[in-house]
């Protein structure tokens, strides 16, 4: 990413935008962090080699700036009626904000150009748009909570990302869909508190970052690419794919620990439709990640009967290994903790 000094700089005014909306006591210094981050992020989507990048840089800008235009008329609005006793138009306008907000953030059914933007880009631009670029919009997204219109978004969200990735074969839409599905699970956890949405995006950041580094490593685009993979270097295999399981949220892995919160504060909230429905779905999510793993394990492997000395044995080898060991075993080893301390 680094052989360009431009990128560095725009990287650096990416980290600075997102921070000034963070940290910004009006709505219009939120906004104008908000534009910072979009002007940064768009030269870094360039690629020459990816044909498809200008297409996703473009549809990335028109949908960013549409959202950020709703969002200052939103804004705007929302002070001309604040002199109001008017309770309802103060409710439209901050579903108006919400939306905005939700567009930008690529939650459904405002999802739309969220996996077509992923598909043109490189893995470490696709982690930086399922990762950083959700920060803004969900800290400004959680000082407008709304509860009815919060759980429609939650409910579509997990649903949209949930059988949106069971027919496809390229790796960066079935993250795109999966990314979709975890982003209805923070913001059921936004409705319980503040600190429990940036637990959840704190563990799916890194697990996010764990399959992004195994598949750029890799070279991984497609599905057909993982079966052939590792046929001599069955433990890298192993350890991708629980990685995967880990993402999809199964029990025995780190991935089930933000999960596990969720469940337990909408139990206290007694939001028992809403938790069954959630479940129920991403269940489906964890059955796309499944699927791969049983055709590449079960149907598709196989190995050479001439083992020659395999080059995976490298330094991503052992960094590979570092992050899903934590990706594998991180529930086990934050319980061991717990009762330790």
């Amino acid at each position: 990413m680094f052989k360009n000094s431009y990128k560095l700089l725009f990287l650096i005014t990416l980290i600075s935008g997102t921070l000034i909306t963070i940290s910004s006591t009006s709505w219009f210094g939120a906004w104008m962090g908000l534009e910072i981050n979009l002007l940064s992020f768009i030269p870094l989507m360039m690629n020459t080699n990816n044909l498809l990048s200008s297409e996703a840089s473009l549809k990335y800008f028109l949908t960013q700036a549409l959202a950020s235009s709703i969002l200052l008329f939103g804004v705007i609005f929302f002070f001309m009626l604040s002199n109001w006793s008017n309770n309802l138009m103060i409710n439209y306008t901050n579903l108006l904000i919400s939306s905005a907000l939700l567009l930008k953030s690529g939650a459904a059914p405002f999802h739309f150009w969220f996996p077509s933007v992923m598909e043109g880009l490189t893995w470490n631009n696709s982690l930086i748009l399922m990762t950083w670029q959700k920060i803004a919009p969900l800290m400004l997204l959680s000082y407008c909570l709304n509860l009815n219109f919060f759980v429609i978004i939650i409910m579509s969200s997990i649903l949209i990302g949930s059988l949106g990735g069971l027919n496809q074969t390229s790796l960066r839409k079935l993250m795109s869909f999966s990314s979709i599905n975890h982003l209805g699970w923070m913001l059921a956890a936004m409705m319980n508190s503040e600190n429990m949405w940036l637990i959840y995006f704190s563990f799916y950041s890194f697990l996010s970052f764990t399959i992004v580094f195994l598949f750029n490593n890799f070279k991984l685009f497609n599905i057909n690419q993982m079966f052939g993979l590792f046929n001599g270097n069955s433990v890298m295999k192993f350890l991708m794919f629980l990685s995967l399981l880990s993402l999809g949220g199964l029990p025995p892995f780190m991935g089930f620990m933000p999960k596990w919160l969720v469940i337990e504060s909408l139990i206290d909230m007694n939001m028992f439709f809403l938790l069954t429905f959630m479940v129920t779905f991403t269940l489906i999510t964890l059955f796309f990640y499944m699927r791969i793993c049983y055709a590449a394990f079960l149907l598709n492997h196989n190995e050479n009967n001439w083992n020659f000395k395999s080059s995976y044995f490298n330094k991503n080898f052992f960094l590979s290994l570092f992050f899903t060991f934590f990706s594998i075993f991180g529930l086990i080893m934050i319980n061991i903790i717990y009762w330790l301390f």
